[in-house]
């Protein structure tokens, strides 16, 4: 799609040709725009690659990480399963959240956890609430011994940030999602793979392989489990209605007993 933005008549275009508008630059709608061109072109560039947290490379869009702390807050989780484990920022993060709330472990599940990452997050100050499991995340044993941390009447949460195919998704879905208590979450993260199939450093398979197609075909199959960003703990915009998030579709919470 063409898109041209000015700044003097605060307009931007969309399209070309019968096709084609224009709406306001300073609008809901142009916020969106702006917000979903400005998402795909940092992805590209790596944008999510320069941030850290304690001290550990966190590889996520902030925003993500700010929505996931207002729902570990709000629910309060005493397990956080967080599959893939990369450089362990994401781990460190959400131990520190417990740490604050005074509640809350952290599981880290991947296949090959580096030495060098591993000795830094096993040395870091939040180690003591972090465990981590090396193994294949859809592999029975490793499913098996993450349940084994688990003890009855735990509220669990659960993250999926290992490898992004459709395939392995709906695996780690099929995996994972007993363990999430009702009220909770099941998160399967970088849907927007989706929207990155015609950028530069893209594939045009992730159309159709990516893990907000894995998500919407679980939900499918699996009433329980809903598809539902969570809600806003505070809003004061100006009718916004959806955030910058490199997880579109990716929240699906297992429906409580009495709905």
């Amino acid at each position: 799609m063409k898109i041209a933005i000015d700044t003097e008549k605060r307009t931007i275009s969309c399209g070309e040709g019968p096709t084609a508008r224009t709406i306001p630059l300073f609008s809901r709608e142009g916020f969106e725009i702006v917000s979903d061109l400005w998402v795909k072109v940092g992805w590209n560039e790596k944008y999510s690659y320069t941030f850290t947290w304690l001290g550990r490379p966190i590889i996520q869009l902030p925003e993500d990480m700010v929505r996931t702390q207002e729902v570990l807050f709000r629910l309060s989780p005493d397990v956080i399963i967080e599959t893939g484990v990369a450089h362990g920022g994401s781990l460190i993060y959400y131990a520190s959240l417990c740490r604050l709330m005074g509640k809350g472990r952290v599981i880290g599940v991947d296949i090959e956890i580096k030495k060098k990452n591993r000795a830094a997050i096993e040395s870091h100050p939040l180690a003591g609430s972090i465990t981590l499991i090396e193994g294949n995340s859809v592999d029975p044993a490793t499913v098996a011994q993450v349940g084994s941390l688990i003890k009855p009447g735990e509220r669990v949460l659960v993250l999926l940030d290992s490898c992004h195919t459709r395939a392995h998704v709906a695996a780690e879905l099929e995996a994972y999602h007993g363990f999430v208590t009702p009220g909770s979450y099941i998160v399967a993260t970088d849907g927007i793979m989706q929207d990155l199939a015609d950028v530069p450093a893209g594939q045009p398979g992730w159309e159709t392989d990516n893990p907000q197609t894995a998500a919407l075909d679980f939900a499918a199959d699996h009433p329980d489990f809903i598809p539902e960003q969570p809600a806003w703990l505070f809003d004061e915009s100006n009718g916004l209605t959806r955030g910058v998030t490199y997880w579109p579709g990716a929240w699906l919470r297992r429906r409580a007993s009495d709905e």
